[in-house]
């Protein structure tokens, strides 16, 4: 039997989680249960990455927990030989932020699609960022809603024609990454599910951040939306077309860095210029850590929501801020030590209460 300890007065991350007593390995986090995608889906590489960096972590496996929505990428925690729950569309934000603020002793993981995120489930993603609940939230973007055979989705593309929009959609699309800086979340990265490298060093980053972590993974279906990202993976487009963020490095890109990401002197907007001995100072500097989203914002709206050239990938934004989970066990302890034992009846009922007699 496991013992947490007493939550620290500091940032709250993996401190409060148990260790493994023993070495563990890949095997150790593959579930009994058959992988059940279609051949060739990006799920399957997410599942791998994942499943091979929890080792490293040094977590008791007892004391992880998955929870999922509905789509695809929601049979996630079947594949896990840890605890998880398949939920309810759009809930798993909820439910995860049930368990987290009251098993600090848990790593909790979020697995979630572009249509359960940023649809059905929109208002509960935002609140779970803004409270920066201690989880950890996968967002599966293939553009396209997989389960259901291939509607659009609120990241599909304008003029995305598919079985829902036979006249191409109308609708404008989200960014997750923008829309999760907006909302304050003080982690903030995005990721390829083909880049077996930078996927697990985003997920280990996000693993280690205290608060809420979101990664929106690129995640090709490649049934109903195949080839979506394609040219983020092919080498010879990736190349023009992808700008690796990392902290403290210049934000370049290109073949032999040629490109570089300069703020415009008059609109204060991102903008990319060709590197030149006069303008490479005005090169930025990529800041992970700043305290405002400004500049990460504006980095998130970069990409082109049509074609993709020029997308940053890596961590935009990791910042501390108090964790919720860990105010709120301050504020019962302050109320068990100012009130004494406290009277649940009490509390639900309330001052506003009759009793009818009859």
């Amino acid at each position: 039997m496991t013992e947490t300890t007493q939550a620290p007065a500091g940032p709250l991350s993996l401190s409060l989680v148990p260790k493994a007593e023993a070495k563990q390995s890949m095997k150790d986090f593959k579930s009994d249960q058959e992988v059940r995608w279609c051949p060739g889906c990006g799920d399957y590489a997410v599942l791998a990455a994942v499943q091979g960096f929890m080792p490293s972590l040094g977590l008791a496996k007892e004391n992880i927990v998955f929870v999922s929505g509905i789509g695809c990428s929601s049979r996630f925690p079947y594949y896990m030989n840890t605890y998880g729950m398949h939920s309810i569309h759009g809930r798993a934000p909820a439910i995860a932020t049930g368990l987290a603020s009251s098993r600090q002793d848990l790593s909790v993981w979020v697995v979630t699609g572009d249509g359960d995120a940023l649809s059905i489930g929109g208002n509960h993603l935002i609140h779970a960022l803004r409270r920066n609940v201690n989880l950890k939230i996968l967002l599966f973007n293939n553009r396209i809603y997989g389960l259901t055979k291939g509607q659009y989705s609120p990241t599909s593309e304008i003029g995305k024609i598919t079985k829902s929009t036979p006249m191409g959609s109308l609708d404008n699309p989200f960014n997750p990454v923008s829309l999760a800086l907006g909302a304050e979340a003080t982690f903030v990265a995005r990721t390829v599910d083909s880049d077996r490298q930078h996927l697990t060093s985003v997920l280990k980053a996000a693993a280690e951040h205290p608060g809420t972590a979101l990664v929106e993974i690129y995640q090709n279906c490649n049934i109903f939306n195949d080839g979506a990202f394609e040219v983020l993976k092919d080498k010879e487009q990736a190349a023009q077309a992808v700008i690796r963020l990392e902290h403290g490095q210049p934000i370049r890109f290109g073949n032999t860095g040629e490109k570089g990401v300069v703020r415009d002197h008059e609109s204060g907007d991102l903008r990319v210029v060709d590197v030149t001995p006069e303008n490479e100072a005005d090169v930025l500097i990529h800041d992970a850590h700043r305290e405002t989203a400004t500049t990460a914002y504006a980095l998130s709206r970069l990409a082109d929501p049509t074609t993709l050239h020029q997308t940053p990938i890596g961590i935009f934004r990791d910042v501390e801020r108090p964790v919720y989970d860990t105010l709120m066990a301050e504020q019962l302890d302050a109320a068990v030590s100012e009130q004494g034992k406290g009277d649940l009846a009490a509390l639900l009922a309330g001052k506003d209460t009759w009793t009818v007699v009859g």
